[in-house]
């Protein structure tokens, strides 16, 4: 990699007024400099090996491509690249799954701004930044059972339900259908021999399945 003072930074963020602010924020308050912005990945995709970025912030919420589809196809186009997640997302699955493809960190959009840029020093000398809020759900998930009975969507369901999530809401942040929830919910009661969401959320907490 370059000369770290002259670290080429890509975001990939479809919100103009956050993708603009980064620009502006790490151009002018950091030896860091932003050499491109894209609103999808599908924008960048056909640009991006050109850019030939240091470090890429991505966010995971993207039209079209999503920040985790785009996370595989980004680290084999630019296998020497870091890729700092940024999002408003911080559910244990989508916190996995990108970790697992590739992601050297993970922020959610409420950190504070000048926490990006330490993120970005940190990645390049090999760190993996996370915001205290992701890595305690890092943490809170390999401190689980490992002989759970729940399937790791079921946990996942289980766990957004002990937030107070209704099924709707449980069903826009996993991408899927409120009927798809249902029947989640319905496995993991059997499974628990369980008759209601309270009962399901006591037995879990005691056998360390979420």
């Amino acid at each position: 990699m370059q000369d770290q003072e002259i670290a080429k930074i890509v975001i990939i963020e479809d919100d103009e007024t956050i993708r603009e602010g980064y620009t502006y924020l790490i151009n002018h308050t950091s030896p860091y400099r932003v050499v491109n912005s894209y609103p999808s990945f599908d924008a960048a995709k056909s640009k991006i090996a050109k850019d030939n970025p240091d470090v890429i912030i991505l966010d995971i919420q993207l039209p079209g491509t999503s920040g985790i589809e785009a996370l595989p196809l980004l680290k084999k186009l630019l296998p020497q690249t870091f890729i700092i997640m940024l999002t408003v997302y911080e559910t244990e699955q989508i916190i996995l799954d990108a970790l697992a493809n590739g992601a050297s960190g993970y922020f959610t959009k409420n950190s504070a701004s000048a926490k990006v840029i330490e993120a970005i020093k940190e990645v390049l000398q090999g760190g993996g930044p996370m915001s205290p809020d992701v890595a305690k759900t890092v943490i809170m998930s390999l401190q689980k059972n490992p002989d759970s009975p729940l399937t790791k969507r079921e946990t996942q369901i289980l766990g957004l339900i002990n937030k107070g999530k209704d099924r709707s809401q449980i069903a826009n942040e996993l991408f899927i259908e409120v009927e798809t929830v249902k029947t989640h919910i319905k496995n993991i009661y059997m499974k628990l021999n369980v008759n209601s969401k309270a009962d399901a959320i006591t037995v879990a907490k005691s056998n360390k399945l979420i």
